[in-house]
């Protein structure tokens, strides 16, 4: 076994094989770039080496930088995580060339998979059924055009050396996909170096099923079991889950051994994914395998009671595979939820900020060791959580912004997706915008809970998922108010430097300004005691029970309430219910002179590249045409004219980085 091993990666994944390898008395070498020197990642493991400023290509992905790095700590093996260069052929061959065990696959094996159309090619001669479409070699845009026009509409660009759901396009006209194929890419390019895209027929409603392989030196393969991964948006996942529902074992056992054939057929080592596209009716066809551990794989762990990355740490020594295929079984039902920094209010744009505050549900921790997030008894935890941050650290636009995986485990599907929704109202987060309240609907929502999958399920449940914005209730606007003026009370003894409300004569009255997509006036009136509250015409007496720090109990009128309330500069933000509230608090002395700033400039929605262009000073446009298209953390971004009117002047041209709120251009309003 290694006794010291290199992690080339950063966030969460570093930060659970670290875990693994110091159980396994394992030493770790952390790498990070300059944006990352003050990373969890750095922390927990037991050595770190800067390799570069804080763009990816000048750091996490310099792998002669990153191997010279393991030859001088005396490292003996690169586990290199998800992303990156996990599924880089060269690296891997350049890491035996230097002496060093990569812990994954033969490069043969990337090489065979790591090319959708090489891999379709591969199983099309395997005899494993494929999805209709186009896979060859040649690029050229007109031939695209008339393969799509004969696959039929809908279609889907993908990117041949893709993942991530980068470099992907649906496309539903004929007309719209030269377009189309330019946008992807661009994306492809400046994602994975390699714009070559392959066709395929757009299944309706499919779900995304994927199978879990592992294989060693000695000949040994077996798959642990499927997660369904159907939940996703811009083909992204959002919610995996395992085993995946209403599965009859014969189809689990035939997408299994198909997925155990695929990486035999490559000469497979490792830990590996064999992902499917699988129709209402049960039929299943082939989509990709990705020669890497997933994001997800912490679904599969919990209910087989592995753990993975020991598993990798073992067959990459030399050691034959833990379990066999019959000893494999499953406990229960797991689901993982992605915490990440973005809007989905905002078509998911990435957030980019501080974690001023984080606070997350009570879970068992990997470190803990035997069964993977299990208690000491074996029995799998109830929650886990898997981060590569810590509050006060920042998300930054130079990487994906993922704050955490949130894992629960339940006897049954049922018990799972109540854990979930207890955990996702646990997890409490101020500074930037997530999705956790999205999650919550989505995870509580008719579709998910009655496993109603496929992968449109977040565009085909969007008034559900993205329900119109709803006045505060009145309880959270209780809450804050309280957090503001019990806050306010100096415990003075001397009445007149006491700000809890006394007055020598009458009662003393002050009105609250908040506002979100509403305004409200909380109108207080103080008495010996307690306050009296109106909003909109009601009153209520309104009572501090009880405070602990940011977490307060009140009674309002006959209700008992309990809550906690960050505050955040002139941001309240009050979690009661399950629910997170974002009111901004107006104190009129605090901005006094401030004036609002010009408009008639659209500013970029978040710090990111210039990458086209697609208007002219002087043009006239209509409502809705793209204007800009912006790049950030891999993503491409259009911006499009808020109405009709002409294009003033552009402040950017293409390759400019731009800061979040930056003005773009400027635009007069027909």
């Amino acid at each position: 076994m290694f006794t010291k091993i290199l992690i080339a990666n950063r966030g969460e994944i570093a930060c659970r094989v670290a875990a693994t390898a110091r159980r396994m008395g394992i030493r770790t070498v952390a790498v990070y770039s300059e944006a990352d020197a003050g990373a969890k990642h750095v922390a927990v493991c037991d050595e770190a080496v800067l390799i570069g400023p804080a763009a990816a290509k000048e750091s996490y992905l310099k792998g002669d930088v990153i191997i010279a790095v393991a030859l001088a700590a005396g490292a003996q093996a690169i586990h290199p995580g998800y992303g990156f260069l996990s599924e880089n052929a060269d690296f891997a061959d350049a890491c035996a060339a230097a002496g060093l065990v990569f812990i994954g696959p033969p490069a043969s094996s990337m090489r065979a998979m790591g090319s959708k159309s090489a891999a379709k090619t591969l199983m099309e001669k395997a005899n494993v059924p494929l999805v209709p479409g186009y896979h060859g070699e040649s690029q050229d845009p007109d031939l695209l055009q008339r393969e799509a026009d004969r696959i039929g509409y809908p279609v889907l660009l993908k990117a041949s050396a893709g993942g991530g759901g980068k470099g992907m396009r649906v496309v539903d006209r004929s007309e719209d996909l030269a377009a189309a194929l330019a946008s992807c890419k661009r994306e492809a390019i400046s994602s994975f170096g390699d714009d070559k895209v392959l066709l395929e027929k757009y299944l309706q409603r499919p779900r995304h099923i994927e199978i879990q392989v592992f294989a060693d030196t000695q000949g040994n393969c077996v798959y642990l079991h499927e997660r369904d991964c159907s939940v996703q948006r811009r083909h992204q996942k959002v919610l995996e889950e395992a085993p995946a529902p209403n599965m009859p074992p014969e189809r689990r056992a035939a997408m299994g051994e198909a997925a155990v054939a695929a990486a035999k057929a490559v000469g497979y080592v490792g830990a590996g994914t064999v992902e499917f596209i699988a129709n209402q009716d049960g039929s299943f066809y082939f989509m990709e395998m990705n020669t890497r551990l997933q994001v997800e794989h912490p679904v599969t762990e919990m209910i087989t009671g592995t753990d993975l990355v020991e598993w990798q740490l073992r067959v990459a020594a030399g050691q034959p595979l833990p379990l066999r295929q019959d000893q494999l079984t499953m406990h229960g039902h797991a689901i993982e939820a992605r915490i990440y920094a973005e809007n989905p209010e905002k078509g998911f744009l990435p957030s980019i900020g501080t974690l001023r505050h984080m606070d997350t549900p009570d879970a068992v921790h990997f470190e803990l060791g035997g069964m993977a997030g299990s208690t000491a008894g074996g029995v799998p935890a109830s929650v886990r959580i898997d981060s590569g941050v810590r509050e006060g650290d920042a998300i930054s636009p130079f990487y994906d912004p993922m704050i955490a995986k949130l894992i629960v485990w339940g006897a049954d599907r049922t018990q799972a997706l109540a854990r979930m929704g207890q955990a996702l109202a646990e997890f409490q987060i101020v500074g930037l915008a997530t999705n956790i309240a999205f999650l919550k609907r989505l995870v509580e929502g008719q579709a998910f809970s009655s496993a109603d999958l496929d992968t449109g399920l977040i565009e085909r449940n969007g008034d559900t998922l993205f329900p119109p914005v709803t006045p505060t209730p009145v309880g959270a606007l209780a809450l804050a108010a309280m957090a503001l003026v019990g806050g306010e009370h100096t415990g003075a003894s001397d009445p007149w430097a006491n700000a809890s409300g006394w007055r020598l004569n009458g009662n003393y009255q002050r009105t609250l300004a908040f506002s979100d997509e509403h305004a409200y006036d909380v109108a207080l009136t103080y008495r010996a005691g307690g306050w009296r509250m109106e909003v909109d015409g009601v009153a209520s007496d309104l009572t501090l029970a009880a405070r602990d720090g940011a977490t307060l109990s009140i009674r309002l009128g006959a209700s008992a309430m309990h809550g906690t309330v960050r505050r955040d500069g002139d941001l309240f933000h009050v979690f009661t219910g399950g629910r997170h509230y974002t009111l901004t608090y107006h104190d009129p002395m605090a901005h006094a002179g401030e004036v609002e700033a010009v408009g008639g400039r659209l500013t970029a929605p978040m710090p990111g590249k210039v990458v086209a262009i697609l208007a002219q000073a002087g043009q006239d446009v209509r409502k809705g045409e793209p204007l800009v298209i912006m790049e950030a953390m891999k993503m491409e971004h259009t911006i499009g004219a808020p109405s009709d009117g002409v294009v003033e002047e552009l402040l950017y041209a293409v390759g400019d980085q731009v800061a979040d709120g930056a003005p773009l251009l400027a635009f007069k309003a027909a």
